[in-house]
Parts: C-alpha cells; structure tokens; sequence
C-alpha cells in the first residue's frame, strides 16, 4: 500500500513537472466595439472573448504553488491597428485588505500590483513591463536578466477597479510603446504577474522556475494577432519652462522652450531627439566632502540620458554624465598659467549641451543596433587683468562631439554576442578619445551554465598618444539552490575610457570566486535565505603586490513575518598596496590588514511604520585605526496618500591615513579622524495617481581633521614630518531642499512646478558643533529657484485623424 502511494506521489510529481515545463499560450481576439479604459470590464467585446489566461503560479515565495480559488485571476487580450487591450479580474476573499498606496510613477509603494511582461521577438533577451498598482498609479520598465531600468516611460493607458469580490484592471498599451518583427502572424513572449502585496506574494500566468535563474525566457506566448497595420509612430514633445532664481549676489529671469521628437523609423527602430534642451528640474546631486583620489561619481537624472539606453549600457563603458559635465580643463591647471595680475572671475561648473539624438531598435533576426550623437558647445572662462580692468576669454572645453555605435546580436532566446565603439571628438587641439569593446554572454540551452566575458581596446590621442585594452572571463553555474563563479580580469595600465566613461583602477589581475546558497521555497523560519561566500584577488601589474585581497561571507533573509535581515563578514588577512592615495605615479601605500562585519533589519513594508538599521564596523591591524558606520530611520505611512521619512548616516574614521599634499618633492600624508553626519527627509503626499506633491530635503556635514603628518616612504610606509605644518583641515556643509508639484494632466503630458534652495560652505576651519555648521551653512550664499515646466505630449496620428 505505501509503495502504491509513493508511485501515485511521484507521477503526480512528474505530471506536475511536466505541465510547468511547457509554454502556455494565449490567443488575443480582434476588436470590433469601442473599450472604454474605466477599470469595469463591462463591454460585450470581454465577455465574448473565451481566450483566458489563468491558473497564476506563485514565484515567490513557496514557488510552484497554484493559486488558491479565493485569490482566481482571469486575464483576456483584444487587438486592433491600434493597440493591445487587456482586462484581469483579481478575486481577492479579503477585499478590504488590498493595499492600496498611492505614489508619484514607477513608485511601487505599499500596493497590490497587476503587471504584462510583452517580448515582441519572443527571444527571451528583453521585456517591455507594465505595471498598474490597486490605486491606479503606473509602473513600466525594460527588463534585461541584469536590470530592471524603471527611468524608461512609455505612454499607455490603465485604470482600475475595486469591488467586492476582488479589483479589476483594464489596459490599452499602443504598438508604438514596444517593438515587434512587422509580421503577419505575430508570435511574442508574454506573462503576466500578480502580486499580492500584504502576503508578499507574487504568481505568474506562465510558470517561472526559480531553480532557473534566467527568468525572461520563462514566458509564456501570446498568438492570434495577425495582419495588423500599426499607425505611424511619429510623437513631439514641445515644453516651455520658466526659471526664477534669487542668490545674495544677483536676481535672474530665464524662459526657455524646446522640443523632443520620437519617430519610428519602421516598426523596430526609433529615433529620439532633443532640440534645445532644458535639465532645470532634475534632482540635485549630493555633494560630498572628496577625500579620495577620483573624481565623485554622480546618477544620471536627465530623463534623455535614462530612458531607452539599454543598448548604450552594454559592457558598462558609457557614463553618461561626461556629456555636458565639468570642462575638461580645470580650474587649478588655468590658475597656474595665469600672470600674477591675472585672475579668474567666472568659470562655469558644467558644460551645456546643443542637442542629442539617439537611434536603437532591433532586427527579427534579434540584431540590436543603437546609435546616440550629443554635441557640447564650446566653453570659455573669463580672466580679468587686475592693472587694465580688462577682460579676456580662455576656451576650457572646446566644441566636442560625443558618438556611440552598438551592434548587438542575440541569439538562441538567452545569448549575445556585442560590438560597442564610443568616440570622443574635440575641436582643436585637445585630447581625442576611442573606445572599442567586444562582449559576449553565452549560456546553455537549459539556462544551467553561463559563459562570459569581453575585450575592451582604448586609444587616446593627446599630448603623448596611449594606448591600453581590458579582459574579463567568467564562468558560472546559474541553476538550482547551488551556485558559483568563477572568473578573471586583466587591465593594462593605459586603459582609458574617462571620456565617455568612467573608471578608477587599472594596472592589475584579478581572481574572483563565489559560491552561494539559497532555498526556493519556504522554511519553519524564513520565506527566502540566501548564504554566499566569496574571496577576491587583485595584484598590481608592475610590482606584483596585492591591490586588494578579501573573502567575505553574507547572509541574508526573510522571515515569515517578511522582516528583512542581512549579516556580512570581510577578512582581508594580509598587507595590501593603495596606488592612487598617492597621487603619484609609481607610489603607493600600505593598507593594513583589516576585518569587517555588517549587520542590517528592515521591517516589514506593509506596516505603516517601519525601520531600517544597518550597522558596520571595520578594524584594521594598527594601533587605533577603525572606521563604523550607522544608517538608520523610520518612515510613517499616514494613509494612503500621505507618508514621510527620515534616514540618518553617520560614519566615523579614528587615525586613518590619507594624502593631504605634497612638500617640494615629499609626498605628505596625515593621519587623521573624519566624521561624516547625513540627514535625508522625504515626504510625499499623492493627491491623485497623476497628481503628487514631493518635498525632498538633504542636510550634509563632514569634516577631516588632521593630527599628525608624515612622508611617504618608496616602500610605501610613513615616517613622522614634523615640519610640515600646512593647515590642511576640511570641514564641509552641504544643504539641498526640493519641495515639487507634478500633475499627469493627459498621456505623455505634464505641469511640474518646483521650488529649490540651496547651499554649500567649505572651510579649513573645524566647527564639530552641529548646531554651530547648521547655522552656518544657513547664512551662506543660499540660492533659491522657482520654476514652473510645461511638456505636452502631440501624436502625428491624432493631428492627422483631424484634418
């Protein structure tokens, strides 16, 4: 009898297997009638549809469990010349309990999210994501296995319903906010999810493996569109914005207008262009007190240089904010070409830039080709002569022209093979940059084992032309609840791409392992658990020491109550060599050995108060040398429509050593304590899913002082100097305040209104008051900007229908 069970048990097992292992299908039904996106599902073109999508299967947590009756969600597509529609009823047994969060777009916030994931190629390589919460607000992304890029934003139309057995969605997603082969039989890739937000629950229509960790070719496949003539894809995008800017040295008025245009060239590729473009609105970047050696690295907020850059960000060469960034002579190299009756009275911060274009799309056969122009113009500061009063211009960053060329071919639903070339073109004699790079992404037809890894080729052409080259290869097992990497790099000390690029370490080898654990599926204590152990080797390529040696074990987890814990260890057990601290070429110094440990909670986010708290602390192999760090902060969710946040980070560094400048031929280091104290304030009210109200507020305080000084030694040790006696504290405020107003008022178009100020205040002056640097930076030069932006949204086809 047991053994008559256990057979039963085991082909019900296999049957199971079986039936998850095979792509569903859907059929979408030509529309005849009108739909009205209303959230209802009422029209007769629904329920003459028969074609269902349901049988949802839950990803995570306990993957592979089918949906419950009482959680039943039916799905149904309707197409035309036009658009797919799609309508989704959602049982809930519990309908008072849906969350129902509203946010600004791509928020997810505290929300039961209905979501189609649509592969117009039905290669496995790349989702277009729509995302519609319980409260209306949408979410759309492009989705490759590495990222999800959310600044993406398509123009579609959802709404949704809730009623006493559950919500309802309906959605209208033109052709136009997606790519397709033009075929006559159209065959995409297609799934649908659902999550339920207060178990933390998401299904899928299609069964998604979690064993397997490629999960874009897990789709299922819509069929049934055929002979479709989709309408021109022709968009204009004119704005006007209106800036009011107050500072204790002048008042400014500027108006400004412009235009972006989206065409389609055919029904795979568009092209984006921006004709004078204005960046007024985005968020302010967090400046911080610099002790490194490199530059800050800075986020991309100009919506042009975010969205649909996918093709761009192959290989991770292009940074965008190089276009229009800082000049490329600096301040202190023109200061010391000046006379001595010469100085300086303006240098712009950044350069502007004239316009930018980008084409990308993809070929049936799976050819990706991306192309993007951008031109900065010319830059010039001003120097005075102090005996005439006269004035002069010097050129510190000349007309450039910024090119990227993408040719990206998959293959096999789930493997690629990259061409990337990246041009930088100066006008006149100034530095000319080239960057060519090959990848490649190669995995099994089982999605168990990856192959990768790239060759990268840089040419400079400037005073002394250079060249260098990069290569990575990589190796690992992608499938079921155990995992590694294997992988190698090699950089030669002339690789350069800072052009259009960004990267701080070259000239060294490295070897890389990883193995990781996890469970699929939940336990007596936790609904996910991951366990990874990793050790790193980086050797300089010149003198054969150790750039950077570690092994590292993490943990992390959920707990059935859907709190969030992470627990992390780092040894890096011998000496290691700094050669950058220096800021000379062919030194370096040591790093002592070090351990590190880290430990971090969130609560559960569907509480309307929750926490976050992440401790770390490292301890290095010298007398008093340790460096800790705390972030921590609640965030309070009112209602629905009203929530804030605070978030504090306070890290402190006891005798850590660091360049302060050099001394004739001597290079000078200090050791020395910092402390650094951040304070980040949000809030958010959403009037509506269209209309929210924002306050982003940052106050920021560091400073570094300096104890003693010593000379840095050839062998990289330091030896007390007592002579140098250069001031070389810092002590640095910072503060930001961004209270706005956004109002979707029709698809694709929006008001925003924004009120900013800010300061900043550096000073070789210690002040460890809190109170003292507050009240300081709040008498600086504090800068304030109204402004008020208007972008409408025009379709060529909707002008066209009317004449």
């Amino acid at each position: 009898m047991v053994l008559f069970r256990l057979s039963i048990y085991c082909f019900l097992s296999l049957l199971n297997l079986s039936v998850f292992a095979q792509k569903k299908i859907i059929l979408a039904k030509q529309k005849g009638g009108n739909i009205t996106i209303d959230g209802k599902i009422e029209e007769d073109e629904w329920h003459n549809n028969t074609h269902i999508a349901s049988d949802f299967v839950m990803f995570i947590p306990d993957n592979g469990k089918i949906i419950s009756d009482d959680k039943k969600t039916d799905v149904k597509i309707l197409y035309d010349n036009e658009a797919i529609y799609i309508s989704a009823i959602m049982n809930d047994n519990e309908p008072k309990k849906i969350q129902r969060e509203l946010t600004q777009r791509d928020v997810f916030g505290v929300a039961d999210h209905f979501a189609v994931y649509i592969n117009g190629f039905n290669d496995g390589q790349q989702d277009y994501r729509f995302f519609v919460s319980a409260s209306g607000t949408q979410m759309d992304c492009l989705a490759t296995e590495e990222t999800e890029d959310f600044t993406w934003d398509a123009i579609w139309q959802s709404s949704v319903e809730i009623t006493s057995t559950g919500w309802t969605v309906e959605m209208k997603i033109p052709y136009a906010a997606f790519r397709f082969p033009k075929n006559k039989k159209q065959s995409w890739g297609i799934n649908f999810m659902r999550e339920i937000k207060r178990q933390n629950q998401k299904y899928t229509w299609n069964y998604v493996d979690a064993k397997i960790g490629a999960v874009l070719t897990q789709s299922g496949e819509l069929k049934g569109i055929e002979n479709i003539n989709p309408p021109t894809r022709l968009f204009f995008i004119p704005y006007t914005s209106a800036y009011y800017q107050k500072d204790p040295l002048n008042t400014d008025k500027t108006f400004k207008a412009g235009l972006d245009i989206k065409y389609g060239i055919n029904d795979a590729f568009t092209l984006d262009a921006i004709l004078v473009p204005d960046f007024g609105q985005t968020k302010f970047d967090n400046a911080i007190l610099n002790l490194e050696p490199f530059e800050q690295e800075l986020n991309e907020n100009r919506p042009f240089f975010t969205e649909g850059t996918n093709l761009f960000n192959i290989g991770n060469l292009f940074y965008s904010r190089r276009i229009g960034g800082t000049p490329i002579v600096e301040k202190q190299v023109l200061e010391e070409e000046l006379k001595q009756n010469e100085d300086i009275t303006q240098f712009p911060s950044t350069v502007d830039l004239i316009n930018a274009v980008k084409i990308s799309g993809r070929t049936k056969n799976g050819l990706g080709i991306g192309f993007l122009n951008a031109i900065t113009e010319k830059t010039y500061a001003t120097v005075e002569n102090t005996d005439t009063n006269t004035s002069q211009k010097e050129i510190i960053n000349p007309l450039t022209n910024y090119n990227i060329l993408v040719f990206d071919q998959r293959f096999r639903q789930n493997s690629s093979v990259s061409f990337i070339n990246l041009n930088t073109t100066r006008n006149g004699n100034f530095r000319d940059a080239n960057v060519a790079g090959l990848i490649f992404d190669l995995n099994t037809k089982a999605n168990t084992y990856k192959l990768s890894g790239d060759f990268k080729y840089s040419n400079i052409n400037d005073i002394e032309d250079y060249d260098g080259f990069k290569t990575y290869l990589n190796f690992a097992k992608t499938s079921g609840k155990y995992r590694y990497i294997f992988s190698g790099k090699y950089i030669s000390g002339n690789y350069d791409v800072n052009d259009l690029g960004l990267i701080f370490y070259t000239n060294y080898h490295s070897i890389y392992a990883n193995t990781s654990y996890r469970i699929l599926n939940p336990t007596k204590y936790f609904n996910t658990f991951n366990a990874e152990q990793e050790i790193n080797v980086e050797i300089q390529n010149t003198t054969g020491k150790l750039q950077e040696s570690w092994y590292k074990t993490i943990l992390k987890a959920t707990t059935l109550k859907n709190h969030y814990l992470e627990f992390g260890f780092i040894i890096s057990p011998f000496e290691n060599f700094d050669f950058y601290e220096p800021r000379s070429s062919g030194r370096y110094v040591y790093i002592p050995s070090a351990s590190e440990s880290y430990i971090g909670f969130e609560s559960n986010r569907n509480n309307n108060l929750n926490f976050d708290i992440y401790l770390s602390g490292i301890k290095y192999n010298e007398k008093g040398r340790s460096t800790y760090n705390i972030y921590a902060g609640p965030k309070y969710r009112f209602n629905n429509k009203l929530s804030v946040a605070y978030y504090i980070d306070y890290t402190r560094q006891m005798n850590d050593l660091g360049w302060v400048g050099t001394d004739n031929s001597d290079i000078i280091f200090a050791k020395r304590n910092t402390e650094t104290f951040q304070n980040d304030f949000t809030g958010k009210y959403s009037i509506t899913d269209k209309m929210t109200i924002n306050l982003t507020a940052r106050y920021y305080w560091s400073y570094s002082s300096n104890k003693s000084f010593y000379t840095l030694n050839d062998d990289g040790h330091v030896t007390p100097n007592d002579s140098f006696n250069t001031n070389k504290n810092r002590n640095f405020n910072s503060w930001n305040f961004d209270l706005s107003y956004s109002w979707w008022f029709a698809p694709g178009s929006q008001l925003s209104i924004l009120y900013r100020n800010y300061a900043q205040e550096e000073t070789n002056l210690i002040e460890r008051n809190l109170n003292r640097n507050l009240d300081t930076i709040f008498k600086a030069n504090m800068t304030n900007i109204f402004s008020i932006s208007l972008r409408y949204f025009i379709d060529y086809n909707a002008i066209k229908n009317k004449f």
